[in-house]
C-alpha cells in the first residue's frame, strides 16, 4: 500500500505527523494473524486509530502527498473490512495498550536483558521433517538419528518433545511418529495446556478436549485445523509463537516460529534442545558432511540403471523430487536422500511441505533456501549458512 511507504520517506516532512500515525498502525497490526477469528475486530480498531491520528494532523499535513495517500488507503481498507467509523480504537497510551496476553505488548523480557522497550522483535524458526532433517533456530541444517524421545524446545514458556523410530532395517535413519507440546502456565493468560499427536492421531484439540487456552474472548492460545487429521496450526498469542504440525505418510513434521528472547529463556539444565543447539555429535548421521548410507557404499558411482533397495535410482529419485521442488536447495537434496533411503514417496511431500512452512514462518525471505557448498568451497547463491550434508549432496549434484 502506498501510504505504508511513509515509513521510509516521511522524515522529510518533519512538520507532518503522518510518520508517527503510520508507525503506530504497523505496530498495532504486525502481530495480527488473518487465520484467527478476532483479526477483523483488531484490524478495524487499528484502522480507526489510524484515521483519528490522520485527522489530528490534517492541517499540518495538508500539502503532503503521503498523508493524502494514507487517508485514501484507510478508507479503502475500512470498506474492504466492513469497519464502522465509530467504535473502539487501538491506543498509544502504554497503560491502556499493555496486554500481558498479547506478546507484542511484552516489555519485561527485553528490560530484564537490558534491551530497549521499543526494539524491533526478532523471531526465530525451527523445523523437523523427513528421516529426520533438522533446521535449528540458527539456520543450521543437520540429519540425525535421535531415536526415541528427544527435546526440541525446553524453556520457561514451552516444551516440545519428539519421538523418532527407525524407518528401514539396516539404516540409522529415523522419522517422527509422536509429538508432545506443553504450553506452560503463564500469569493470568493460560493454565498449562498439553497437546499430543501420534501417527494416525493428529487431533485438533488439547488432551483435555479444548481447542483454546485462556479467556474465550482473547484466545491467548488456539488450535486451528487446516486438514482433518493431517494438518493443524497452533497460535500462542501470549508468547508470539506459531506451530505447524502435519502428518505425511506414516510420519509427522513440525515447524515453529518463536521470539528470540523467549527461545533463550532457559536454565543451564535445559541445554539439550535440538532446535537451539542441534543434535549431539554422537547422534549425527552426517559425519563431516558425509552420510554413510548402505546404498552409497555399494552403488557409487551410480549408474542410471542401478536400483538400490529403496526401489529408486538417483535418476528416478531426482525426477520425483523435481516434480514438487524446482529449486535445488537443501530441501530438494533432502528429498532425494530420503527417497534413496526409504523408498517412501511421502517423504517427497514432507520435504516440499517443510519448505512451504519455512516460507510461511521464517522471518527472513533471503534465508528461506539453504544451498550446498560448491566444489570450490563457495556457498551456492550467496547463502551464509554451511550445509552439513554438503559432501553427500555434491556427490549427488555431480550426477544431476
Amino acid at each position: 500500500l502506498l501510504f505504508l511507504s511513509c515509513l521510509g520517506d516521511c522524515q522529510l516532512h518533519t512538520s507532518c505527523g503522518i510518520q508517527k500515525c503510520t508507525t503506530d498502525f504497523v505496530s498495532f497490526t504486525s502481530h495480527l494473524n488473518a487465520a484467527l477469528e478476532d483479526f477483523d475486530l483488531e484490524f478495524c480498531k487499528a484502522l480507526r486509530a489510524y484515521s483519528v491520528c490522520t485527522y489530528r494532523n490534517s492541517k499540518v499535513c495538508r500539502g503532503n502527498l503521503v498523508y493524502h495517500s494514507a487517508v485514501l488507503g484507510i478508507g479503502d481498507l475500512m470498506n474492504q473490512r466492513n469497519c464502522t467509523k465509530e467504535g473502539p480504537t487501538s491506543s498509544t497510551n502504554p497503560e491502556m495498550t499493555h496486554d500481558p496476553c498479547n506478546y507484542s505488548g511484552h516489555t519485561e523480557a527485553r528490560e530484564h536483558q537490558g534491551g530497549e522497550k521499543n526494539a524491533p522483535l526478532t523471531y526465530l524458526f525451527c523445523g523437523l521433517f523427513g528421516d529426520p532433517h533438522l533446521r535449528t533456530f540458527n539456520d543450521h541444517f543437520q540429519t540425525c538419528k535421535v531415536e526415541g524421545a528427544w527435546p526440541l524446545i525446553d524453556n520457561k514458556y514451552l516444551s516440545v518433545q519428539v519421538t523418532n523410530v527407525p524407518v528401514v532395517p539396516g539404516s540409522s535413519a529415523t522419522a517422527t511418529n509422536k509429538i508432545t507440546i506443553i504450553f506452560k502456565s503463564y500469569q493470568d493468560c493460560i493454565d498449562q495446556k498439553v497437546y499430543q499427536a501420534m501417527t494416525d492421531d493428529l487431533p485438533a484439540a488439547f488432551v483435555d478436549g479444548t481447542t483454546i487456552g485462556g479467556d474465550g474472548n482473547t484466545r491467548s492460545l488456539q488450535i486451528v485445523e487446516k486438514v482433518s487429521g493431517k494438518y493443524i496450526e497452533m497460535y500462542a498469542r501470549y508468547i508470539g509463537t506459531t506451530v505447524y504440525i502435519r502428518q505425511l505418510g506414516h510420519y509427522l513434521t513440525l515447524a515453529i516460529r518463536m521470539p528470540q528472547e523467549l527461545v533463550m529463556a532457559y536454565e543451564r539444565s535445559q541445554d539439550l534442545q535440538l532446535c537451539v543447539n542441534g543434535c549431539p555429535s554422537s547422534e549425527r548421521i552426517d559425519k563431516s558432511g558425509h552420510l554413510p548410507l548402505p546404498v552409497i557404499g555399494k552403488l557409487l558411482p551410480w549408474s542410471t540403471a542401478a536400483r538400490p533397495r529403496s526401489g529408486y535410482t538417483l535418476e528416478t529419485a531426482t525426477s520425483k523430487c523435481h516434480e514438487k521442488m524446482l529449486v535445488k536447495d537443501i530441501y530438494f537434496y533432502s528429498c532425494i536422500f530420503d527417497l534413496l533411503t526409504t523408498g517412501d514417496a511421502n517423504f517427497t511431500a514432507a520435504a516440499h511441505s517443510a519448505l512451504q512452512d519455512v516460507e510461511a514462518l521464517h522471518p527472513s525471505k533471503e534465508h528461506w533456501h539453504i544451498f550446498p557448498r560448491s566444489g570450490d568451497g563457495a556457498v551456492g547463491r550467496n547463502s551464509k549458512f554451511f550445509v552439513s550434508l554438503g559432501l553427500l549432496y555434491m556427490s549427488l549434484v555431480a550426477y544431476l
